[in-house]
């Protein structure tokens, strides 16, 4: 008796920017489930001739053109379900499984997680605790604006992420210089490309206060939190940008409850019903306050931080929820796990990483990855948007992990020239 033939693997379509710190976790998720795997970034591959169905270029700032064009690739591949990897290729992505008619958020929903100013009226509209703002014309009057807001505040662009361009100022001196800086970020050409929301400034009280970070799933939209992360170091600027994170959260049961339920109204506010979200709140005596919420998942190398189940990562939850395969748990593993992004000192050029060794073999610190490379010309916040590294630490408890991450940076040394 001949036997049944085995089902075609699912085809997974991976939207992959060529900046993102994330391909090899998510595609070494997709070799674990052993799927079809098609990549897409914007920029063509090397490789791309030798294996054309699999390597696609696709135009990330052209949401209906991608669709088009993966509409047309579909008719004889068809793909079973989108996954956006990175802030740029959600719209795309959204678009491309509404075309497709795979399950997804809907695209106005990830529109309005693009664009600060329409997630601040979405979320001012539901009542969703966040702070009190004010969008201008980066052409416009800086002083007519500084006399409108209350101080302290902070002015950020609309359509970026990675702290890149957010500054705090506590007078209308302070807000007339960092206007300037933000409007010489607008003008670079990257982030033209990014539409019309390079055109404002968006400028909302400073809210005071501890900083957490919430990964959570949707489904149907239920928010399932897959892990809340503290963050230690104070973000009160003048740039803010993000160091440790470290998981579970040491702070008291209520506020985690509070936590997770501004969270899923935020989301529900966004109209976001499916698959990863990131969000950032503070909390202070006044309650929880939703600061940013992007429909992805946590950015940079932050990911190997968590595990789940049996070993499962991030990349692999996500990409099971998407193609509607089964996830045994979304249990973290119990121990404490913690990560430093390790900022840039200063401008230059990198011309070496002394002390890895030394870091490396600090107890409870489990990797130290240096993601720049020599001879790359660094850029601190807030005009840049990357780090030199991740340190990465697992401890018993979150102070323990946190500690290690301290002692492992402090062993690092960073030769810029």
């Amino acid at each position: 008796m001949c036997a049944e033939p085995s089902a075609a693997p699912k085809r997974l379509l991976l939207l992959i920017p060529t900046s993102t710190y994330r391909t090899e976790d998510f595609v070494e998720a997709a070799r674990r489930l052993d799927v079809d795997l098609v990549v897409a970034s914007e920029r063509p591959n090397a490789l791309a001739g030798e294996r054309p169905d699999h390597l696609l270029t696709l135009p990330f700032d052209d949401a209906a053109a991608a669709a088009a064009q993966m509409r047309e690739y579909a008719r004889a591949r068809p793909i079973d379900a989108v996954v956006p990897v990175d802030d740029v290729t959600t719209v795309a992505g959204a678009v491309i499984a509404q075309a497709l008619g795979l399950r997804a958020n809907p695209v106005a929903a990830v529109q309005a997680t693009r664009n600060k100013l329409e997630m601040r009226e979405r979320l001012a509209g539901a009542g969703v605790p966040a702070p009190a703002f004010a969008a201008f014309a980066v052409t416009g009057d800086a002083e007519a604006a500084a006399r409108r807001v209350r101080y302290p505040c902070v002015l950020k662009p609309l359509v970026l992420s990675a702290s890149r361009g957010v500054i705090r100022a506590d007078d209308a001196g302070q807000l007339a210089h960092a206007w300037k800086r933000i409007a010489a970020i607008l003008a670079e050409p990257d982030v033209q490309a990014l539409g019309e929301g390079a055109g404002q400034i968006l400028v909302e009280d400073f809210v005071p206060g501890v900083e957490v970070a919430l990964e959570g799933l949707l489904d149907r939209g239920a928010l399932a939190t897959l892990a809340l992360f503290d963050k230690p170091d104070p973000l009160d600027g003048p740039f803010f940008e993000e160091t440790i994170y470290v998981t579970p959260s040491r702070l008291p049961e209520a506020s985690q409850q509070a936590i997770r339920d501004t969270a899923a109204r935020a989301a529900r506010a966004l109209g976001l019903e499916d698959g990863p979200i990131h969000a950032e709140l503070r909390v202070n005596a006044r309650g929880v306050w939703l600061i940013e919420l992007a429909a992805r998942s946590i950015g940079g190398l932050c990911s190997r931080t968590l595990s789940f189940g049996t070993g499962m990562s991030l990349e692999e939850i996500i990409l099971r929820h998407a193609l509607d395969l089964p996830i045994a748990t979304l249990e973290r593993d119990r121990r404490a796990a913690g990560v430093m992004m390790i900022p840039i000192p200063r401008a230059g050029v990198l011309r070496g990483v002394e002390g890895l060794d030394e870091a490396r073999a600090v107890p409870l610190v489990q990797d130290v990855t240096i993601s720049a490379h020599t001879g790359e010309e660094l850029v601190p916040l807030p005009e840049g948007a990357r780090y030199l590294g991740f340190i990465f630490s697992r401890a018993v408890a979150p102070a323990e992990a946190e500690a290690a991450l301290r002692e492992a940076h402090a062993r690092l040394r960073f030769v810029i020239g």
